[in-house]
């Protein structure tokens, strides 16, 4: 299931991306559009937008992407520049991530205590091919690994604790999975973003160079792509920050739950071997 989730939300992501991308195309020529009108009549400024307007790529693409995530951000993304693309993606790629890590540590939180008093009763009365089926039924990670110790009952303690060793690395390292998607994230947001800054403060710069003289008009444009690009950056960094600290509460969670469970088993073993 976690897989269905996550192509279907790559799919959206990939359409969403492509119809920005259009937008920011319509949005040149219409500027470009009513520059030429300007300098023409008023009647000829009207009818470049009516017919901007009932152009189908602007009724179709860009009204989808206006509609999906909203004007006001698909503006935002078209002023910002070629600096937001990147970070669209980083977004893309935290938020497929975010999904599959909620659903994957979800389906591995078991009830302990309900999980621990079914399977200890089979392990005292010595009925460890029960247990075993009772550990293949349940989900997550504390299963999984005393499911591999009572495989390994019958060759001792040593082999049980050994074998719940090794099934906790491999379980860790499931668990683990996700934190550098979200990590990359987290550092190269903020990154991009201040890297728009520059690039704002270059055409600022650029703008003056060219007018001979400092004026707000002028650097406006500049300034603007270095604050929407940073507010970007910054935008992307803080949810994806509070959900990576999110998941690590819940795998510590998880480790603990694996830790008292395991000694549990071994623990019943030894009082009942």
């Amino acid at each position: 299931m976690s897989k269905r989730f996550f192509i279907i939300l790559m799919i959206m992501a990939f359409a969403i991306f492509t119809t920005v991308a259009f937008a920011q195309e319509e949005v040149v020529e219409e500027t470009t559009s009513e520059e030429i009108s300007a300098e023409g009549t008023a009647v000829d400024e009207i009818a470049e937008e009516e017919a901007f307007e009932e152009s189908p790529q602007s009724g179709g693409m860009e009204m989808f992407a206006r509609k999906i995530v909203g004007s006001g951000l698909v503006d935002l993304f078209i002023q910002g520049g070629f600096v937001m693309y990147p970070m669209l993606l980083l977004l893309i790629w935290g938020i497929a991530t975010i999904i599959w890590k909620i659903i994957s540590l979800s389906y591995a939180k078991v009830n302990l205590k309900e999980f621990l008093d079914k399977i200890v009763p089979l392990v005292e009365s010595k009925k460890y091919n029960d247990a075993i089926k009772l550990c293949e039924e349940t989900k997550g990670p504390v299963a999984a690994i005393m499911h591999l110790g009572l495989l390994k009952v019958d060759k001792g303690i040593e082999a049980v604790e050994k074998a719940i060793e090794n099934a906790g690395v491999i379980e860790m390292a499931f668990l683990e999975k996700g934190f550098i998607p979200l990590s990359t994230t987290i550092n190269l947001a903020p990154m991009f973003g201040f890297f728009g800054t520059i690039v704002g403060m270059i055409r600022a710069f650029r703008d003056i160079a060219a007018a001979g003289e400092v004026e707000p008009t002028i650097v406006a444009n500049g300034i603007e792509i270095a604050l929407i690009t940073t507010a970007a950056g910054l935008a992307i960094a803080i949810p994806m920050q509070f959900f990576n600290n999110m998941f690590l509460g819940m795998v510590d969670g998880l480790v603990m739950d694996m830790q008292r469970g395991s000694e549990k088993l071994v623990e019943t073993l030894v009082e009942n071997k």
